[in-house]
């Protein structure tokens, strides 16, 4: 496994990341072994932290937008990281990740590249998926997904294809909104998915209902958006102090706490915050350092933030 560089991280946290100016948590927490799911269908084991790219991957080409990129995805490499989500919906962040990641050359283990088709019509849908092909640099896709089941059945019969001819290596869906989590359990039943992507956190537990069960029953992945609400989460939290519970799990910050609520469900296999600012993604992969609650601190943490 990639271990997180000390020096780098602490130079890339300071002022952010409360771990940095507690070294005996610090090295406690590099000691912790790394959080890590298998994805059922492949036996592949995935770091339990990715990286989404929605808004904050669409930036230019000038080196003054990509230079905290770069910085980034440093970072995430040097933590563990290896999952990177993102989709033509997000305006230039399939090239933005392909380009940085083919001139970075600072990872052992290649990245696994996930990315989604969103349009409809068979020939639209190849069109753009070769395009996400060319875009991020690559010749095979580990995940394609069919962004918010737009025309999913279309994309699926092609993508059952690609998958045999191993242009993907896995297959998925995805959606954002709790109203289609009858639509994704239709397609989980009906389809041989790899993944289902959907939205989870401690603000949004619709899924615990019966899609992460669901998921664990046909051996399905799950990718987790959303984990903070769009950064919602966080803007309420940071008025409370961190609760003693913190300290059990080798937390230093309510972002970890978010992560580790959610990673603590046997059904998600990688949740994949976004952002754009280097101490930020420290602050992330540092989460695969701590310790998972169980049951009961689930629910002292929900207590915690009045949930």
């Amino acid at each position: 496994m990639i271990e997180l560089s000390r020096r780098t991280f602490l130079h890339l946290a300071a002022g952010a990341v409360a771990l940095a100016a507690t070294p005996a948590l610090a090295a406690k927490k590099e000691r912790q072994p790394l959080i890590t799911r298998t994805i059922p269908s492949t036996g592949e084991v995935l770091p339990a932290v990715g990286m989404g790219t929605w808004q904050t991957f669409d930036v230019g080409a000038a080196e003054a937008e990509r230079a905290p990129l770069r910085e980034v995805l440093r970072t995430f490499f040097d933590g563990g990281g290896r999952l990177i989500d993102s989709s033509p919906m997000y305006g230039r962040s399939e090239a933005v990740v392909g380009d940085l990641v083919a001139a970075g050359g600072w990872t052992k283990l290649p990245p696994f590249l996930a990315t989604k088709v969103w349009t409809r019509g068979r020939e639209d849908g190849i069109a753009q998926m070769n395009e996400s092909f060319r875009r991020m640099r690559t010749e095979r896709i580990d995940l394609m997904q069919v962004h918010n089941l737009v025309d999913v059945e279309t994309h699926l019969a092609t993508l059952r294809t690609w998958k045999e001819q191993g242009r993907v290596r896995q297959v998925g869906i995805t959606h954002y909104q709790v109203g289609a989590f009858d639509e994704v359990e239709r397609l989980m039943k009906a389809h041989p998915l790899d993944f289902v992507q959907l939205p989870y956190s401690v603000g949004v537990r619709d899924a615990e209902k019966r899609l992460l069960p669901l998921a664990r029953e046909r051996g399905i992945a799950v990718l987790v958006m959303r984990p903070f609400e769009g950064g919602s989460l966080l803007r309420e939290a940071r008025a409370k102090p961190l609760p003693a519970l913190a300290a059990e799990l080798g937390a230093t910050s309510w972002a970890q706490l978010f992560l580790l609520f959610i990673l603590a469900n046997p059904a998600v296999t990688c949740a994949i915050p976004a952002t754009g600012k280097p101490a930020h993604m420290a602050e992330n992969v540092a989460a695969m350092r701590c310790k998972l609650p169980d049951e009961k601190q689930r629910k002292q943490l929900l207590a915690a933030i009045g949930a």
